[in-house]
């Protein structure tokens, strides 16, 4: 059985916990195949709230095997107090949840030093979550990190490890005018998690070869979007892992062909947490009622999205990035009060019209978005069919197929599990259905 993949389509936030959570019903694995702590997935199942940060959002379906892939930097700590969270309120995790050993573990002196690079930025900070996460990459790149696996090594020897690298990541702190930790402490910290973690751990990579070979249903879910996607986003305004498709497959260790449906998640308008370039971004009372109808605030940081219209020319381009099957767009329903909505076609840079989203930043920052205004429905969008919605809604559902040509099988109408309208198409396979 193919694989399905869902894929933010935006700046992150763009609602892939719902999506994920909807689809994950059919499935029997959830696979998360990079990033880590920065995330925040929010699911809503009646009148209780569930946010995710490293443990799939697929854990609340008592059948999903929940996997941390090998792509993933994971702060063992937060993840054993995410665990814990998740048990206190009735959710049996048995079994159900596997951590990569290839993955990187994010430690306290990521944190202090990527809180300390956001620091030193000052104005021209990138509006990271400080939570470890770029360090943590570093250290992977350079060979120099520690691994899920080497928390199978012995007690001993993997104290000396930590203490190891406390030691010489020590030298940095100071240097950079920062108190010191304590090897000791952190070992201890580590060793401490190391219990409660071990019985998780394991080489998933033949675990999901096996799935898919013998028809199990696979589901593999991304963190933030691909615009901030180390290569493909509006570098260095990035996330610091590969978020999009092609970091699934690395991620995972699944080829490549094993992904057969790529879902993109889309809002109705757009969104941003963090600094960087942001062509649609309406920074007047538009923006602040975006916000606010939307609840605009991050599940990781509750810090405030910056909000804006939608960008068609980033969307397009994104498709194409990741081969995009089908989308699934959210949040319609904050539009519902609007007498006009407008959508980003094309950008000028001087005399030039641009189809494509720029690969580099500061021409990002240099782009004149080119809007066209439909009318808006002015009535709530209720309902499970296409046929239910108000016309014109309909009207900008098909509009913007058309401009970023895919497929828009799916549209969430706010936070809770039943609003959802399925949009049947095609041959392509729908989980969900």
């Amino acid at each position: 059985m193919p694989v399905t993949l869902v894929v933010g389509g935006q700046w992150g936030d763009e609602g892939k916990a719902k999506i994920i959570d909807y689809l994950a019903r059919d499935v029997d694995f959830v696979v998360r195949y990079q990033g880590g702590a920065n995330a925040g997935h929010t699911v809503v199942v009646g009148t209780e709230k569930f946010a995710f940060h490293q443990v799939p959002s697929g854990i609340l379906y008592p059948k999903v095997t929940c996997v941390l892939g090998g792509g993933m930097v994971i702060d063992p700590l937060a993840l054993v107090a995410e665990i814990d969270g998740i048990v206190v309120r009735g959710v049996d995790v048995r079994g159900r949840i596997l951590v990569s050993s290839q993955a990187h573990l994010v430690m306290p002196y990521h944190v202090m030093l990527d809180c300390d690079s956001e620091d030193r930025r000052a104005q021209g900070a990138i509006g990271t979550t400080r939570k470890g996460i770029a360090p943590a990459y570093a250290d992977k790149a350079r060979r120099e990190g520690i691994r899920m696996a080497d928390l199978m090594r012995t007690p001993a020897r993997l104290r000396d490890l930590v203490a190891d690298h406390v030691r010489e990541n020590n030298k940095i702190l100071k240097a950079r005018g920062m108190k010191p930790l304590s090897p000791t402490k952190v070992a201890k910290g580590i060793l401490a998690a190391r219990a409660r973690l071990m019985p998780l751990i394991a080489d998933t990579r033949p675990v999901l070869w096996d799935a898919v070979a013998v028809g199990r249903r696979v589901l593999c879910e991304g963190a933030q979007g691909s615009l901030l996607d180390i290569d493909h986003g509006t570098y260095p305004y990035v996330t610091s892992s590969s978020c999009t498709a092609g970091g699934a497959a690395i991620g995972t260790g699944l080829p490549p062909s094993a992904f057969e449906r790529i879902v993109g998640i889309y809002k109705a308008y757009c969104t941003r947490v963090g600094n960087g370039p942001f062509p649609t971004e309406e920074k007047g009372e538009v923006g602040k009622r975006l916000r606010e109808l939307g609840h605009e605030y991050g599940t990781t940081t509750g810090r405030a999205r910056r909000c804006g219209w939608f960008d068609a020319v980033a969307a397009r381009t994104v498709v194409k990035i990741n081969g995009m099957t089908d989308i699934a767009l959210t949040k319609l329903d904050v539009l519902d009060t609007f007498a006009s909505v407008k959508v980003c076609h094309a950008y000028r840079i001087g005399q030039r019209t641009l189809d494509v989203f720029p690969a580099d930043a500061r021409d990002v920052e240099s782009v004149v978005p080119t809007y066209e205004t439909r009318p808006g429905w002015k009535e709530a969008t209720t309902g499970r069919r296409i046929e239910d919605l108000p016309r014109s809604a309909v009207d900008y559902i098909r509009h913007l197929e058309s401009l970023v040509s895919c497929p828009i099988h799916l549209v969430s109408l706010g936070p809770e599990r039943s609003a959802m309208v399925r949009i049947p198409r095609g041959p392509t396979p729908v989980l969900g259905a």
